[in-house]
């Protein structure tokens, strides 16, 4: 059937929707509040697929996708973000990008031998690197004295309410995909995959699409779910489940 042989490229864009929280960890030593949530509407978000054929309807998927947004939100109490202090009733800007990339062997677990079913159940082996990068200021107040030069702290550093900080891990995820093959032309698509390590990270991710082949092109829409949490055991983490439509165009060799 399609994508059972050669090679493929696809492109998508998706426009998640979901706002991530981020909070101290356990190693984080402060007694400030830091559970905010991020503000803003994701932007559109760009993902990329590159598939090869691997015989006995097996395949190898390599895949990723990313999604940022940016937002303002008036604090309730004092916080600590990333080591940076801020007063209640302070205006704070947020931004967050994440991204996922994912190494997918798809292996076919039934039926074997497949025969002329159009049905297939395959196990998933996967390794998914995830990086959530995030910021935070506080845009309306003053970093410049009244002579215009900037305020300089007790520490003898120019003042600046910018804060940033990054989190990332690799884990395995293991799931089940499911494919079948309305006809030459339509394929229907289900997956789902996850991986936790308590007290530290989660992640898991489930889609489902329906593409519809052209020759050598395939258009597809298709809806995904995608959680991760990051390590609880550092002094900060980031959690937050993104719901993601999307639409993807796919080039096949054969």
């Amino acid at each position: 059937m399609p994508g059972e042989s050669g090679i493929w490229i696809g492109f998508g864009m998706s426009e998640p929707t979901g706002n991530p929280i981020f909070d101290k960890g356990r190693a984080s030593g402060i007694t400030n509040n830091s559970l905010i949530t991020f503000q803003g509407r994701p932007k559109v978000g760009e993902g990329l697929e590159i598939g090869v054929a691997m015989g006995l309807h097996n395949a190898l998927v390599v895949s990723g996708f990313s999604t940022r947004a940016a937002g303002d939100f008036t604090s309730t109490s004092a916080l600590t973000l990333w080591g940076q202090s801020y007063d209640q009733g302070v205006l704070i800007s947020t931004n967050y990008h994440l991204q996922d990339v994912k190494l997918s062997f798809e292996y076919l677990t039934w039926p074997y031998p497949v025969g002329t079913r159009h049905f297939r159940l395959k196990t998933l082996w996967q390794v998914q690197y995830v990086n959530i990068n995030t910021g935070f200021d506080a845009p309306l107040l003053p970093i410049t004295g009244p002579s215009g030069g900037p305020l300089i702290g007790s520490n003898g550093s120019p003042v600046t309410y910018q804060a940033a900080g990054s989190r990332w891990f690799l884990s395995p995820t293991l799931g089940l995909g499911v494919r079948e093959y309305l006809s030459k032309f339509v394929r229907l698509e289900l997956n789902g995959s996850g991986f936790a390590y308590p007290r530290h990270w989660t992640i898991w991710d489930a889609d489902g699409s329906i593409n519809f082949r052209f020759g050598h092109f395939e258009l597809g829409g298709a809806v995904r779910a995608f959680h991760v949490k990051t390590s609880t055991a550092g002094p900060y983490y980031v959690r937050g489940t993104l719901l993601v439509p999307q639409v993807s165009l796919r080039w096949y060799s054969k």
